[in-house]
């Protein structure tokens, strides 16, 4: 089985998640925020929004997060974690491109389904703030090594080499990233068969006619 990562837990604040007086641990509030952001916008959810949809006081929400900066901060770190982590397993780092290639693209749907709510936000930041602007580094950075694998699956002739890797890239993962928009986690989809759905449609237009011989 590949070791494609699944739901990242929330990154620690501490040693271990802490309880709010009405019972609230920091994943609950993390998720409720992120509904939040999504819904409003991160910059027109203040922290009195966030205490209203909780039913706590502001003072509450501190108890667990310095600021609303750290809520998403904590957020976004774990969808760009979850997608950091299919790069870097071992099905990504050896064999030919193209299988690594369709690792890659298997495991980032797989990622944005096991988290969707956060990789949402995630596609909907602005740069507006420092940590946006951090976020959308990593997510470039991610970007671009999916470009490298394009570049060596051209190389060792096993997708089309009259595409730009970078278009390829932009085109690839608008077709997943736009799993945000439609699908709805407990529907009737399975996750490896919409991985396998979108692996046919997205790899099929791509393979050189000697590559499809080949497989």
């Amino acid at each position: 089985m590949s070791s494609i990562p699944a739901a990242v837990p929330a990154p620690p604040s501490g040693d271990e998640p802490r309880r709010g007086r009405p019972g609230y641990d920091q994943r609950q509030v993390l998720d409720i925020a992120v509904a939040a952001f999504i819904e409003h916008g991160y910059d027109a959810t203040s922290m009195g929004v966030l205490a209203a949809r909780l039913g706590l006081s502001k003072s509450a929400i501190y108890h667990h997060f310095p600021s609303k900066g750290d809520l998403l901060r904590l957020a976004l770190d774990e969808a760009l974690t979850a997608l950091e982590g299919v790069l870097t397993a071992p099905e990504a780092l050896q064999g030919r491109a193209a299988d690594r290639l369709a690792f890659v693209l298997r495991g980032a749907v797989i990622v944005l389904v096991n988290n969707i709510s956060y990789v949402t936000l995630l596609l909907r930041v602005h740069g507006n703030t420092d940590v946006e602007r951090d976020a959308l580094a990593r997510r470039r950075a991610f970007d671009r090594s999916v470009t490298a694998l394009v570049v060596e699956a051209r190389d060792e002739g096993s997708v089309r080499s009259d595409i730009d890797p970078r278009i390829v890239t932009r085109l690839l993962f608008g077709m997943i990233n736009s799993l945000v928009e439609w699908y709805r986690p407990g529907g009737p989809e399975n996750t490896e068969k919409l991985a396998d759905d979108i692996l046919a449609v997205a790899l099929d237009g791509l393979r050189t006619p000697t590559a499809d011989r080949a497989g």
